[in-house]
């Protein structure tokens, strides 16, 4: 299957910048120890595959889900063998007790965060937005405290396009990040990137076309809004370059006039069926896709129900950075940054944490509740609010 060409593309990005700064990345890894936080996710893996094919003086992962890291290893041992020799995962939370003492028992001199809650049906619910809330922001407070206070010598945070001008509380969660991680009294010089969708990652829309198809179900994609994409080694390509040579307080994306653009969703399962050689049937609702499914030859059709986006968070389009901050362009040929600085100190942050944990979660305007106190931490977030979620949608 020809993921470029689903997505309307036409050649893999950064392979002029590869070329340029691989021989200076490759030397600084080689002679670098690193800490990959949520190293079993699908940008995990792909970031983890570049720093082990470079053969990193030591490359430890930690991720949540035990699955993930057995599939990383068995991944990385068939395609890339025993390169980089000091190399090993760990099932943990980084936000549990047990993580400092894990953390303060080697040496790192690279941390790089890819721990994330990302889906926007998460704001179903207090007890998920909570969640997301501690391990999108919190988290990550404390593992760059962690790699301070040990002597690294660089924190990289992966954030998100919807964190530009947010409409959905995973986004004002990661603009919540940058802030409170662009601020002055920082150290640590850390840098950053805003991803476009990664096609096919875990979670994903695309991703679920797969299973649809394996279960013989619709397809089920909004007509009205469009996002980027990008492939997940692309992905793992933005967060090197961010990690190793991005400078403090810069937050890189990717840049492309050819390659990066905005791709409707309806387009892009049209071109994922015409990968598996069939023609997408446009449904106008669920019932005529669930039942059209069972009458049509599946070989050559396959249904595809459309509707129009009404659920909560949902923007209809996505952008990488906004007009109150600093462009760069020019450093590197497929790749632009934001140098985002912000004013916050540590009273406000240390204040919003406590009115987040103030909330009684069983409340009814729990919800209400934690929007608004993220709200006046990130004043651009401007909540997209429905009663209706994506869990209520095929």
């Amino acid at each position: 299957m020809d993921t470029l060409r689903i997505l309307g593309r036409r050649k893999i990005l950064f392979n002029e910048d590869l070329i340029e700064f691989d021989k200076h990345i490759t030397q600084i890894v080689q002679s670098s120890s690193f800490l990959v936080i949520g190293g079993g996710g699908s940008i995990g893996q792909a970031v983890t595959k570049e720093l082990f094919a470079r053969n990193a003086r030591l490359l430890h992962i930690v991720d949540l889900n035990e699955n993930y890291l057995v599939e990383l290893v068995r991944d990385i041992r068939s395609d890339l063998g025993y390169k980089t020799k000091n190399f090993d995962t760990f099932a943990i939370d980084c936000g549990a007790p047990e993580f400092e003492q894990f953390f303060n028992r080697y040496k790192y001199d690279y941390v790089l965060n890819l721990s994330a809650m990302k889906h926007v049906r998460s704001e179903n619910d207090p007890f998920s937005m909570y969640r997301m809330l501690k391990v999108n922001i919190f988290n990550t407070l404390y593992t760059y405290e962690l790699a301070k206070n040990a002597g690294a010598h660089k924190y990289f945070c992966v954030s998100t396009d919807k964190a530009a001008n947010p409409f959905n509380f995973m986004g004002a969660t990661k603009r919540a990040m940058e802030i409170a991680l662009m601020r002055p009294s920082n150290s640590l010089p850390m840098s950053g990137a805003r991803f476009a969708n990664v096609a096919f990652s875990n979670g994903s829309l695309l991703d679920g076309f797969k299973h649809r198809l394996q279960k013989r179900q619709p397809l089920s994609v909004p007509s009205d809004v469009s996002r980027f994409f990008v492939t997940s080694e692309e992905a793992g390509i933005i967060c090197l370059f961010s990690a190793i040579l991005g400078e403090k307080y810069e937050i890189l994306f990717p840049y492309s006039d050819t390659e990066i653009s905005l791709r409707n969703f309806v387009d892009t399962a049209k071109s994922f069926l015409r990968e598996t050689d069939r023609e997408g049937v446009i449904c106008r609702s669920e019932d005529e896709a669930r039942n059209i499914i069972k009458e049509i030859d599946l070989d050559k059709y396959w249904p595809i129900n459309i509707f129009s986006t009404d659920t909560v968070g949902e923007k209809p389009f996505e952008e990488f950075y906004t007009d109150t901050e600093k462009l760069c362009y020019g450093k590197f040929k497929e790749l632009a940054s934001v140098y985002f600085k912000s004013e916050i100190d540590d009273d406000k942050i240390n204040t919003f944490k406590r009115n987040i944990e103030s909330v009684d979660l069983t409340m009814s305007d729990a919800k209400l509740r934690l929007v608004s106190h993220l709200t006046d931490f990130v004043p651009t977030f401007n909540h997209l609010y429905s009663a209706k979620s994506l869990n209520m949608r095929m």
